[in-house]
């Protein structure tokens, strides 16, 4: 039976199924039943039946649309999320701006087009030669070179995987980077199976979970170090006119797997097709699990269309001695949403988090954060940057660190700073520090401000004119962040980007 044929309402005598929770007595008796993929539990009272805060209707036809646009699957692992993915949809409804979590965030326009799933792409080839699928917007600047010619990279086209230009001969024997639905090692599956895809997202978390074709699989064995950074490229090809108000749908998903003691850097670059102007919803999901005493460097860049919706989940599990750094610099889309939830199991972790986001358009730059300490001599470090130059701009920034009782000698601190470049911009920022324990050493802060006259007085005081003045301190105050990326090419290529953002012509 199809998800969608449940709503809005449904009853046969003494049977009512409704997509609102209903009150029911205390004397109930439960029994389970399977729609298409999804399992249902009914509350049984002497007069009624009723299915449990059933999700709105529109979400149920996203979900259906989602799964009926995949083949059936071979892998216990990938059937497992699907399922466990449906279940949470049945009881998740659409967000709005009375949830707290997106109170400033308008998803509106997510919901008022018509979701359409990518198909898989043609023969298509993605060689940075190959001129037809070379993005000729600024994300992918003649003047920047590109990355694929640098790193060992893995292809992304709307959220199927592509092999052909996958070359990772540089790479340490037992280490697996591809296709979840490609691994014949014994060992790596029996590993994947074990891992359990428990942690509860929000909606868009679960719709990823229905609607991935399949799941990029990074596997690092014990003790194993790769020196190579790896880069995952995300080529979002379909897209629509504005004016069509369809919006194609694709739903990569990567699962980081570092044994103890493994170590690996990993590059997730999100780019636009051969159009800037086009629509489309990258819905994406990395989760990452360091076993004891690994490090994983996380960069991720996102320079997709200004008229796109990018949102994205990063869910961490650090075991104990482990290490994970993430720097991020995100200035397309449409609506951009970053959601980082990091969590520890095991004591003298450390996590640092640099961010830098820019509005040069009418865009929504959000980034949800959220560390959980619950073991001692955690060490979080978390700075948050943005900048907004466009009048219709806005950034959000919401960071809470969570330090629970056990968590005792931890050194956890927060700080963002925002730009605001027009008067009309806005900032929402929120950090948050939940401390319980009683040994720790915990700071925050946040400031929110134009550029300084001083600082503009200083360098015309030395001949310097405005224009080049404003673009010398707004690029300074970017660098703090883009500086922390690992590697140098990386860094050229992200500064010439925001080099050219900052074009006075384009501010």
């Amino acid at each position: 039976m199809a998800l969608s044929s449940l709503a809005p309402f449904f009853s046969t005598n003494s049977i009512s199924i409704s997509p609102y929770l209903s009150k029911f007595s205390t004397t109930t008796k439960t029994r389970t039943i399977n729609l298409k993929n999804s399992k249902f539990r009914l509350f049984t009272t002497p007069k009624c039946t009723t299915i449990s805060a059933l999700s709105d209707p529109y979400v149920l036809q996203i979900a259906e649309t989602l799964e009926d646009s995949l083949p059936s699957t071979s892998s216990p692992s990938l059937q497992k999320l699907r399922d466990n993915s449906s279940n949470t949809l049945l009881s998740t409804p659409w967000p709005s701006r009375k949830d707290e979590p997106f109170r400033f965030t308008d998803t509106s326009f997510l919901k008022n087009s018509t979701i359409l799933p990518t198909p898989p792409p043609k023969n298509q080839s993605l060689s940075p030669k190959n001129e037809s699928l070379s993005p000729k917007n600024e994300s992918l600047s003649p003047k920047s070179e590109s990355l694929d010619t640098l790193l060992p990279t893995l292809s992304i086209i709307d959220g199927y995987i592509t092999d052909s230009l996958t070359e990772f001969t540089d790479f340490p024997n037992g280490v697996y980077v591809g296709s979840l639905l490609s691994v014949d090692s014994e060992t790596i599956l029996k590993r994947v199976s074990e891992y359990e895809f428990r942690f509860k997202g929000d909606l868009f978390y679960s719709l990823n979970g229905v609607g991935t074709p399949d799941i990029v699989l990074v596997y690092v064995p014990e003790g194993c170090k790769v020196e190579n950074p790896l880069n995952l490229r995300y080529v979002s090809v379909e897209g629509s006119e504005k004016e069509s108000k369809s919006l194609p749908f694709s739903n990569p998903r990567v699962l980081v797997l570092v044994e103890k003691g493994g170590e690996i850097s990993i590059v997730e670059e999100y780019v636009g097709g051969d159009k800037d102007n086009k629509c489309y919803w990258t819905n994406s999901v990395m989760e990452v699990v360091v076993g004891e005493g690994g490090k994983v460097n996380h960069s991720y860049i996102q320079n997709q269309s200004f008229n796109a919706a990018h949102i994205k989940w990063t869910w961490v599990q650090q075991e104990s001695n482990s290490t994970y750094e993430h720097i991020e610099v995100s200035t397309g889309g449409k609506l951009s949403r970053h959601n980082i939830h990091i969590q520890q199991v095991g004591p003298d972790t450390v996590t640092e988090l640099s961010t830098f986001h820019m509005c040069v358009s009418d865009q929504t730059q959000d980034l949800h954060s959220r560390l959980v300490l619950d073991h001692p001599r955690g060490v979080s470090q978390q700075i948050h940057k943005c900048i907004v130059a466009h009048s219709s701009g806005q950034a959000v920034f919401d960071g809470n660190v969570q330090v629970n009782r056990y968590a005792q000698q931890t050194d956890a601190g927060q700080l963002t700073r925002s730009l605001l470049l027009e008067p009309r911009a806005t900032v929402n920022v929120k950090p948050n520090l939940q401390i319980i324990a009683d040994d720790v050493k915990c700071s925050h802060g946040a400031a929110i401000s134009d550029l300084e006259e001083d600082q503009l007085f200083y360098f015309r005081a030395r001949g310097i004119d405005a224009e080049t003045a404003r673009k010398a301190l707004i690029f300074s105050f970017a660098a703090e962040v883009v500086d922390r990326f690992p590697n140098a090419s990386i860094r050229k290529k992200v500064e010439t980007h925001i080099r050219e953002l900052l074009d006075p012509s384009r501010l």
